[in-house]
């Protein structure tokens, strides 16, 4: 047993240390919060390659993961030479929800397409995931699809893409995917390099969720005459559609038609899965 006169001494050296080791925890919890705080924005623009297989890229990311911005490029993948990128900067701000337990909150911002600022929410959940998306429309420019690859590439469409949202949400659970809400997308004024007539039409294509998610294409107006349903069985997309020409353009249509699908007298078919 220590002696009084030990243990004050004993007592002393403790004082003397703690501040010391107090200032050591605190410097490295620091050092840490600051790593965490300035993550770079490569950090983010490499997540997002690897979980699209390198279709979505962030070019040039500048700023730091919680608040940055790059150039939106999107790819056919690993091997393909196609690309097309947003004009302009994507903007993002990632940060923590405001009500606990949430989970993150990704707000994304393009003066070429986005008005208002489009809100993404994450919210992780037992053996699943949570993705909901705020009311927004936006207008993106068609060539950016010929960036994904084949047919894309190959049909070069031209035009203005029109994309709203109303109360989206995407939930992952057991590896399926469940999706509520509405979205739609119209492509104006469409064109392609395929066709001399500009331009072929303007088209909408509406998906609704539900037990079954539905998928509606149909045309607003144009020579080019696109149609068609599908539904989401088990995560994968059943499609079947048709195109046809209106009888004055059936000639300056004819190569287009008999790439989009398979000819069948004077339309074409398009199935997917």
């Amino acid at each position: 047993m220590l002696q009084p006169s030990a243990s004050r001494q004993f007592a002393n050296r403790l004082g003397a240390r703690a501040p010391w080791g107090w200032a050591a925890s605190g410097a490295v919890l620091g050092l840490l919060l600051a790593v965490l705080l300035f993550l770079p924005a490569r950090w983010l623009a490499q997540a997002v390659r690897q979980a699209s297989a390198g279709q979505v890229l962030l070019q040039d990311a500048r700023g730091t993961l919680w608040r940055g911005s790059a150039r939106l490029t999107l790819t056919g993948g690993l091997g393909s030479e196609a690309a097309a990128s947003l004009p302009g900067r994507l903007q993002w701000r990632l940060h923590p929800a405001a009500s606990p337990g949430v989970g993150l909150v990704l707000q994304l911002s393009a003066d070429c397409c986005l008005p208002q600022p489009w809100r993404w929410t994450l919210v992780p959940r037992w053996a699943g995931t949570r993705l909901s998306a705020s009311d927004s429309t936006s207008q993106w420019p068609a060539l950016l699809l010929a960036g994904l690859g084949t047919p894309w590439n190959t049909i070069a469409a031209q035009g203005q893409l029109s994309l709203s949202t109303r109360a989206l949400v995407l939930t992952w659970s057991a590896g399926r995917l469940q999706m509520a809400g509405s979205a739609q997308l119209d492509a104006l004024e469409v064109s392609s390099r395929l066709s001399t007539l500009r331009p072929m039409g303007s088209y909408r294509v509406s998906v609704q969720g539900g037990q079954v998610p539905e998928l509606r294409l149909s045309t607003l107006s144009g020579a080019l005459q696109l149609s068609g349903q599908g539904q989401w069985v088990g995560g994968r997309l059943r499609f079947v559609g048709e195109a046809a020409a209106a009888p004055e353009s059936q000639e300056v249509l004819a190569n287009l038609l008999a790439i989009i699908g398979r000819r069948e007298g004077a339309r074409s078919i398009i199935k997917v899965g």
